[in-house]
């Protein structure tokens, strides 16, 4: 054994103990669970893409040792019935109901981009494309996305859809400064990558999935997408699109559709180089992601990260149904397979 792997062993061993000693001072803290919500116990495990993990991509590694202090998360994505009750109490207009203002828009284009007709720049979401009947390139994902005009959280497929009847499908069309505005009037907040990928761990240790290492498990575990993406889905899971929330089985402490279903927002900048970038000497605790965004296949916006993979994700394209997969998505954009589910620390529930 080198001198280096010795000083890792000794300061992981350091930092275990201390993390003990941690979590023996918040066990004697007692407060009730908010309706809705799971309990995290604080944990030390990898974050990132696992040795064993055939989809893992180079954004995923390296996998790195990360301590995450306990927390309390929503058991399932927030609902159409939750985000209206936001809605109600509010008054408040997501970004994809809002006029488009194309001076702001330009500031996140190329110089010298065009305008596009006015005929075009009115408030809208991304819809998937149903109708998908050949694909030439993978990478050209406008293949199979459509930008709706009147589509948004009300009216996910249009102006001619309607979420009644859907109060436990969980809400879409949901941009980041949407999900932060909920989060501020229910005092909570998003989860970090490390803690979303703690949670969905659950009483696991440094698994590739939800459920544990088994992929013939996707399909009774999670809303995916089964067949020839983007062209056939064969629903083999019991949903061709998305599903409300609990409709499969939750994680080992109680979590559903962290795998599959929706995307989820975190509150970390996505960077492609983040994991290379850091100091995997000793356990990070409470890491809260990169300091930047970056991703070189668009280098003019921010973006964040999201999580779980959504009822799209396939193993031919981007097998996101995995606990380490990561997107990178812009704060102004949503579409109809992206959502989110907060958190909320001791610290939080203290000044309820």
């Amino acid at each position: 054994m080198n001198i280096n792997r010795i000083f890792l062993s000794l300061s992981i061993l350091i930092f275990s103990f201390f993390i003990s000693c941690k979590k023996q001072s918040n066990s004697s803290v007692k407060v009730k669970a908010p309706e809705g919500m799971i309990w995290v116990p604080t944990k030390t495990f990898l974050q990132g893409a696992k040795t064993s993990d055939k989809y893992a991509m180079p954004r995923e590694k390296p996998a790195h040792l990360v301590t995450v202090d306990g927390f309390f998360i929503d058991a399932t994505e927030v609902t159409n019935k939750q985000f209206k009750e936001f809605v109600d109490a509010t008054n408040y207009i997501t970004v994809a109901e809002r006029k488009v203002d194309w001076e702001e828009m330009k500031k996140q284009l190329p110089e010298n981009t065009p305008k596009p007709h006015d005929s075009i720049l009115q408030p809208g979401s991304l819809i998937f494309n149903k109708n998908v009947n050949a694909v030439v390139n993978m990478n050209n994902y406008n293949q199979w996305w459509t930008w709706k005009i009147g589509a948004n959280w009300r009216h996910p497929s249009g102006p001619d859809s309607t979420i009644e009847g859907k109060d436990n499908y969980p809400v879409v069309h949901i941009a980041m400064e949407d999900a932060l505005a909920y989060c501020k009037w229910a005092n909570r907040r998003l989860p970090t990558e490390a803690e979303w990928e703690s949670a969905a761990q659950g009483s696991n240790q440094n698994t590739i999935y939800t459920w544990g290492n088994s992929y013939d498990l996707l399909i009774e575990s999670a809303n995916t997408w089964q067949g020839i993406f983007p062209i056939k889905n064969k629903s083999k899971d019991g949903f061709e699109f998305i599903s409300p929330v609990k409709s499969y089985k939750p994680n080992s402490i109680g979590l559903y559709d962290v795998a599959g279903n929706v995307w989820e927002l975190t509150s970390d900048l996505f960077n492609v180089n983040y994991y290379k970038e850091l100091d995997t000497s000793k356990p990070i605790l409470n890491p809260n992601g990169s300091n930047k965004s970056y991703n070189p296949q668009n280098p003019y916006q921010v973006e964040y990260v999201m999580k779980g993979g959504s009822f799209l994700c396939h193993e031919s394209y981007c097998a996101s149904f995995r606990i380490s997969a990561r997107m990178g998505v812009t704060a102004d954009s949503a579409s109809d397979h992206m959502g989110f589910r907060t958190v909320a620390t001791l610290e939080m529930l203290k000044e309820e």
